[in-house]
């Protein structure tokens, strides 16, 4: 049977650019290679949860990789947690945190400047754990990478509930999905319970009561006063988002659709997906902010050698590339079409001669479009390109989000392309 490369460029899509020429990052860049893959195969759109909807990348994650978001995730915490190797356990709450950096309950920045090296965070997060108590409940914050961490509560006597609101007002909990606003107050939210039940509203008390307390200890933290005095943004807020409190469990990802997987690991929460959906993690080195010596596009040229070694081992292999969607949410449009055209050069450009093409389907395509005009997700859909492996080309012209407007393979549901894509491994 063939192999599958299946990689997935965080917040590709995008809106037309006036300083691109109308043009979006995508067609602006230069990606030779992913135009010569759309070329030769086929392309087409993906809305990856739903019409209207402009996921988080955990719930559109799950959605390309063959699950229903709204029926089997567990809430990003949860997904979080389990990638980050808490301890967890039905009836804790779990939640995506942030560090940000507000003037309570102003926020100033969500990510504190994207400039907070994880030793930071991780020396803010023990001043946290250390110092501050919560009234007959326990919790552990973990620092993750850069602003990013995950938070578990437990309740000495009883169990939680995710049925509470975010604090970080930049994202909306419906069900179990994570919903991006394009526009938002910036303030901290009072978490409030979303259904009347002693369970959801002792979690929204717990979870006001940290984010207040947390506050408080990393204002007054030695760790941002030396942030303060080098010109830099302190961390002095923890922002909650996301709720999860059980464990998922689900059909594996090889009996729901026969292959064994590998999946690419850069962030906790790839790692967490790939437990709970049963692939195997690859472990991605990653550049740390103002720790690396590698460039990132020796970083793309690592992991294409990576990825070529470990498709060797299965049948499927999940990438997922987080780049392009960091500058479209600062705003930066020719940055993130400057990195768009650094992974196909230096991702693409390195992978594919290492690839037996003939026996090697490609397919790209992403998570959701992350505006840099609303600096925010969209519910706009993604472009798809599925390539080389014998797949018959359509006539498609390039890869980019008007272009694959034309592609045979018309507009697909996330949970549409792995059945397609299968179906193509076997024929």
């Amino acid at each position: 049977m063939k192999r599958l490369l299946y990689v997935c460029l965080d917040g590709l899509g995008d809106d037309p650019i006036p300083e691109l020429g109308g043009q979006t990052p995508l067609e602006a860049a230069e990606t030779p290679f992913l135009d010569a893959l759309a070329q030769q195969g086929r392309t087409g759109t993906v809305v990856t949860v739903g019409p209207g909807i402009a996921p988080e990348s955990d719930i559109a994650v799950f959605a390309i990789l063959g699950y229903d978001p709204r029926d089997e995730h567990p809430g990003r915490g949860v997904v979080e947690a389990v990638g980050s190797g808490m301890e967890f356990r039905d009836g804790d709450l779990a939640y995506r945190v942030n560090f940000a950096t507000g003037d309570w309950p102003r926020i100033l920045d969500r990510r504190v400047g994207r400039d907070l090296p994880s030793e930071e965070a991780s020396a803010l997060a023990s001043e946290v754990n250390r110092n501050l108590k919560l009234p007959g409940a326990s919790f552990d914050l973990k620092a993750t990478v850069e602003h990013r961490g995950v938070l578990v509560i437990r309740d000495d006597e009883g169990s939680l509930s995710s049925e509470v609101t975010n604090t970080d007002p930049a994202y909306r909990k419906e069900g179990s999905l994570g919903v991006a606003l394009e526009t938002f107050e910036s303030e901290v939210v009072r978490s409030e319970a979303l259904e009347d039940t002693d369970r959801a509203h002792r979690s929204a008390d717990l979870t006001n009561a940290f984010v207040e307390g947390a506050a408080k200890i990393l204002e007054a933290s030695d760790v941002n006063r030396e942030r303060r005095r080098g010109g830099k943004l302190p961390a002095n807020l923890i922002l909650t988002r996301d709720g999860g409190d059980h464990l998922p469990h689900l059909q594996k990802i090889r009996e729901r659709f026969g292959l064994a997987w590998g999946c690419f690991v850069e962030m906790p929460v790839e790692r967490g997906i790939a437990v709970i959906l049963g692939m195997v993690p690859v472990d991605a080195p990653r550049l740390e902010v103002d720790t690396s010596a590698l460039t990132a596009e020796e970083q793309y040229a690592r992991w294409a050698h990576i990825a070529a070694e470990a498709l060797e081992g299965f049948d499927a292999l999940y990438v997922h590339i987080k780049g392009p969607d960091i500058p479209a949410h600062d705003g930066r449009a020719e940055d993130k079409r400057d990195v768009i055209s650094a992974i196909d050069r230096a991702f693409f450009g390195e992978v594919l001669p290492l690839l037996d093409t003939k026996a090697t389907i490609v397919a790209v395509t992403a998570d959701h479009s992350t505006s840099c005009v609303r600096k925010a997700h969209t519910a706009d859909p993604v472009p798809l390109l599925v390539s080389a492996g014998g797949v018959r080309p359509d006539g498609s012209t390039g890869f980019g989000e008007r272009a694959c407007l034309n592609g045979s393979i018309g507009e697909l549901p996330g949970t549409g392309i792995l059945p397609r894509l299968t179906a193509l491994l076997r024929s």
